[in-house]
């Protein structure tokens, strides 16, 4: 299952009917879904991801992460759909989570606390997100990334709107060249929607373990060293 997770887009856009794409690669693995029901998966540029996880629904095998999978982005994978930037890698979620870690300074501070579900748009981004919070440290909240969810008339689904919020950071692995503390870097957050280039400031690396802060939906070309 975990092999299957990573072939899949990683949008967590609720298009497939589940809230994270965990959940959609579990019922593939069981028989439960069709690999139709993704729609982002059917696009051209993933039919590579595709045709492994066929195989893989296929042939089963041992599972477990092969090492170059792990350092080397897919294919394609670091230019921005929105605007055609280059990324300098992708941000993909820390071992065993379900998106990168996000940390959100909130207007409305002290609605919300561990466990709960907020719904609220990043200054600067068009998209309506939903998140859960993991811990609020200082006056700020660091979160997973569950949605945009298109079932809102789940009766069991409940969260709270906390309106426009900063994103401060974005913490998560590294899928390509590792950078430095201290560098300003272009990254894709896998689970973006729009699957738009960021930028910051990476202010720690531990492993392939990165934290960056600074954070900007706006992308500037490097200057031209003579």
């Amino acid at each position: 299952m975990a092999d299957i997770s990573n072939q899949l887009p990683g949008h967590n856009c609720g298009a497939c009917g589940m809230a994270r794409c965990d959940l959609f690669a579990d019922a593939l693995s069981e028989g439960r879904a069709p690999l139709s029901d993704c729609p982002v998966l059917l696009q051209e540029r993933y039919g590579e991801n595709r045709t492994r996880i066929q195989t893989m629904l296929a042939e089963p095998r041992s599972r477990g992460t092969l090492p170059s999978e792990a350092i080397s982005p897919r294919a394609g994978n670091l230019v921005g759909l929105i605007d055609g930037y280059e990324a300098d890698f992708v941000l993909v979620p820390l071992r065993g989570e379900c998106s990168c870690r996000e940390i959100l300074l909130p207007i409305t501070p002290g609605c919300a606390g561990a466990g709960d579900v907020i719904r609220y748009r990043p200054l600067g981004c068009p998209i309506t997100h939903f998140a859960q919070i993991i811990e609020k440290r200082d006056g700020l909240l660091v979160v997973h990334i569950v949605g945009p969810r298109h079932r809102l008339d789940d009766p069991g689904f409940t969260f709270t709107d906390v309106g426009v919020c900063m994103v401060i950071g974005f913490e998560g692995d590294v899928e390509g060249k590792l950078p430095f503390v201290g560098q300003t870097v272009r990254f894709k957050p896998a689970e973006c929607m729009m699957q738009k280039v960021h930028s910051g400031v990476v202010v720690k690396c531990e492993g392939r373990t990165v934290l960056i802060e600074g954070l900007d939906l706006k992308v500037w070309t490097p200057p031209v060293r003579s």
